[in-house]
């Protein structure tokens, strides 16, 4: 939820790549089918029921990182988890109608990645500062976030660099998205891409992978190696 990458591949495909970076403490599942307002969904589960990354039946992948385009104070307290808002852009019926009627008031700044192919791919981009909603569709070409909370702008221009060269050194496809995310700059705890402050450490990666009606969840957890796979058999789409 605090580094994401997103490529497209071919043929209304995409891959995309997340690493978790949370308090060693806080506890989640290991993703699992879920079926929320008679949808079916497909993601690591939160202690609040939420997610930071998920796959809908409604043909859309949701991913939340922390944060909007800058860090921000924390409150005490909010209304609604950043989790539960992703569970409710998964399983909305119309994404864009959605967010635009989307009450964020009193909820944690985020920003969130929308891959969603009802009709054609689309990317989407939607940046929560906690004022106000910031929505757009995104070119589909490969793109990296870093999260404002823990990545100042340097930090922030420094990666997109790391990828950008790694783009240019590579034949970019899901295998080397994970070598990406697992590898770039191992030795620099504060901010490569797999880090570690002690009160805060990369916990997971979790990759998506659509190939056709077939979309493919690998959550890797960094704690104990455990990899988990899960794919997600989806209706036929036909693209307008």
């Amino acid at each position: 939820m605090c580094t994401v990458t997103i490529i497209p591949t071919k043929n209304n495909d995409f891959v995309l790549t997340t690493n978790r970076d949370e308090a060693p403490d806080r506890v989640s599942l290991i993703p699992d089918f879920y079926t929320i307002d008679n949808t079916k969904l497909l993601f690591p589960k939160d202690k609040m029921g939420g997610t930071w990354i998920g796959i809908s039946e409604k043909n859309r992948v949701v991913c939340v990182l922390n944060g909007g385009f800058v860090n921000h104070e924390r409150q005490s307290s909010y209304r609604k988890s950043r989790g539960i808002v992703a569970n409710d852009f998964m399983i909305s019926d119309d994404i864009a109608a959605t967010i635009e009627g989307y009450n964020l008031q009193d909820i944690e700044p985020f920003t969130v990645v929308i891959a969603d192919w009802n009709t054609n791919l689309k990317f989407y981009e939607l940046v929560w500062d906690g004022k106000y909603k910031h929505f757009i569709e995104l070119p589909l070409e490969s793109r990296i976030w870093s999260s404002s909370t823990l990545y100042s702008d340097g930090m922030q221009r420094e990666r997109q660099q790391w990828f950008e060269n790694f783009e240019a050194l590579s034949d970019l496809n899901a295998d080397a998205l994970l070598e990406f995310h697992s590898t770039t700059d191992a030795n620099n705890m504060d901010y490569g891409i797999v880090m570690n402050r002690s009160f805060v450490k990369t916990m997971s990666i979790t990759q998506v992978e659509k190939r056709g009606n077939d979309v493919e969840m690998r959550y890797e957890n960094l704690e104990n190696k455990q990899v988990t796979t899960k794919t997600f058999n989806l209706p036929q789409v036909v693209n307008g």
